[in-house]
């Protein structure tokens, strides 16, 4: 299957949250599994998820009339502190349906709205929201709720890929780098370490400041075959870190490839595509090994 589906706008995902699906709260939060949501790497898996959203938005009384693309509208709207849970849970959603469903031409609204849902939960806090005032990098790093850091991190940082340098010069980096770093200290093994993977990316692929060692002593983390000579004081991997294959694809791709180290890219790459995706991690690890095979196959033209 495509890595990506074509020719669903947010239209569609608007239309869906209107129409009242029968998928019970309850129901949509069971999908929450492991770090990540339980639907399948298929055409029905993305109907699932598209219905995990409407439940959500319904949960926090969201309709279309609500611009979600607009952080300030998101801002304003008014939901109570006990569903804080559910707006987090909605980043996330949103999240996933961008990374893994759309394609980069037509999911950064979506990356938008799961920003947007990030912040939102993160402000719900009124520690964050009051050390805020002072600025964003010192309420970072107070912050205690790790899913809410990390999501709203993932979203912005995609988000940003799409101007990389309008992003540097408004201070983005500075930013989503404190709030993955605050995720690393409360829950480093977040998402199959989540952050250190974020944290790779975010030094590799600056437009200004880049840093492969760093990218490297971070990824070093997720991964049991890395040149951790490089690094010089690297740690054990995260236990279980081989499960998550985008672990591995992220080193591929953000280190060796980067380095113009092709064989070692390939042995990775080809590693991930010869195991069995497991029961696990069933999304993202079909996504992570359809990702492989179209990263082999740019490293092969190398090779």
């Amino acid at each position: 299957m495509m890595k990506k589906i074509l020719g669903l706008a947010l239209v569609t995902l608007c239309a869906i949250g209107a129409s009242g699906l029968a998928m019970t709260l309850g129901e949509a939060l069971a999908l929450f599994q492991n770090d990540n949501i339980a639907v399948t790497y298929t055409d029905a898996g993305r109907e699932q998820l598209l219905e995990v959203i409407s439940t959500l938005r319904s949960a926090l009384g969201v309709t279309d009339a609500l611009n979600e693309e607009n952080e300030e509208d998101v801002g304003k709207f008014v939901v109570d502190a006990s569903l804080k849970d559910v707006v987090t849970k909605l980043s996330q959603a949103y999240y996933t349906l961008a990374n893994v469903f759309y394609t980069p031409e037509t999911n950064e609204a979506t990356y938008l709205r799961g920003k947007h849902w990030g912040l939102k939960s993160l402000r719900m806090n009124p520690a964050f929201a009051e050390l805020e005032k002072k600025g964003f990098v010192d309420a970072a790093k107070a912050e205690t709720d790790v899913a809410a850091l990390y999501w709203a991190t993932a979203n912005w940082l995609r988000v940003s890929q799409k101007n990389a340098l309008a992003a540097v010069f408004a201070g983005v980096p500075a930013k989503t780098q404190a709030m993955s770093e605050r995720t690393l200290e409360l829950d480093p093994g977040y998402v199959a370490g989540g952050s250190y993977r974020s944290l790779g990316a975010y030094w590799s692929g600056l437009p200004i400041g880049k840093d492969m060692d760093k990218a490297l002593q971070f990824l070093c983390h997720v991964v049991t075959e890395p040149v951790c000579s490089a690094c010089g004081d690297c740690q054990p991997a995260l236990v279980g870190a081989n499960e998550y294959f985008e672990n591995r694809t992220f080193i591929a791709e953000f280190y060796y490839m980067e380095k113009d180290m092709w064989a070692e890219a390939a042995a990775v790459l080809q590693a991930v595509l010869a195991e069995p995706i497991g029961t696990k991690y069933p999304l993202m690890n079909a996504y992570a090994q359809d990702n492989a095979r179209k990263l082999l196959a740019e490293v092969q033209t190398h090779l």
